[in-house]
């Protein structure tokens, strides 16, 4: 009798122990669990502060300005990493064809200028200072081409995206005519649809300075604006051949 009633005692005492453990594994679990939610939800939705709380300025503190200087490789070199430009990207504006290619601008029947769009801080760099290093890296005298490149392509222009940047050309411009004591032939335009050159294109001097050295130097474009200008041009990266 004894020994029965030991083990009804232990079989119950057994039972309660796998009670407890089940009671402690769903208590593990449950915990488990909130913490994955809780992680799940801080991932999905950021602190106010954190989006707030960003170092980089913001993109309505940016402006853009587009020029034309003959070859674009040329013209995103002399603007690439100057203090207070963002970034220098070559293209096709000016023209009436819907997303032009190279070849086509290159034919001559797209009217597009082969340019480059300049994204700039104004709290860094002022637009007149970017035009100063637009102008010393043109020949504003010559009106069909730059340089060795011919056509209508290659023609100098600058593209204004406000008033603003109108009457600011178009004071820098007289200050060239007085200071060459010649007529200045780069037009100034209302900026239109920007469309960026092929990849290949895209900061040519830096991924190919053997190549852009090469070009430039059978182009002779250091030595004739150094000649219009009196001083040595701006120079981006280039290996000299």
């Amino acid at each position: 009798m004894t020994r029965g009633v030991s083990r009804e005692w232990a079989s119950v005492m057994a039972g309660r122990e796998h009670l407890e453990a089940m009671k402690l594994l769903i208590r593990i679990l449950t915990v488990a669990l909130v913490l994955a939610l809780g992680a799940h939800c801080s991932l999905g939705q950021t602190p106010a502060a954190a989006r707030t709380a960003s170092p980089r300025p913001a993109a309505a503190t940016l402006q853009k300005a587009t020029f034309a200087g003959g070859c674009f490789w040329c013209m995103e070199d002399a603007f690439e990493g100057k203090p207070g430009i963002v970034s220098a990207v070559s293209g096709y504006t000016g023209g009436t064809k819907k997303n032009p290619t190279y070849e086509e601008v290159s034919s001559g029947g797209t009217g597009h200028f082969e340019s480059v769009e300049v994204t700039f801080d104004p709290a860094k760099i002022s637009y007149e200072k970017i035009l100063s290093i637009y102008w010393e890296n043109i020949d504003p005298l010559t009106p069909y081409g730059q340089f060795c490149d011919n056509g209508e392509q290659y023609r100098t222009a600058i593209f204004v995206h406000d008033d603003a940047q109108r009457k600011a050309a178009e004071a820098s411009k007289a200050k060239v005519e007085e200071r060459l004591k010649a007529k200045v032939v780069t037009f100034i335009l209302p900026a239109s649809t920007f469309y960026p050159a092929e990849d290949y294109h895209q900061k040519y001097a830096k991924k190919n300075p053997f190549r852009y050295g090469l070009y430039r130097k059978g182009c002779g474009r250091d030595e004739l604006l150094e000649q219009i200008w009196g001083v040595k041009p701006v120079e981006g990266n280039k290996e000299t051949p």
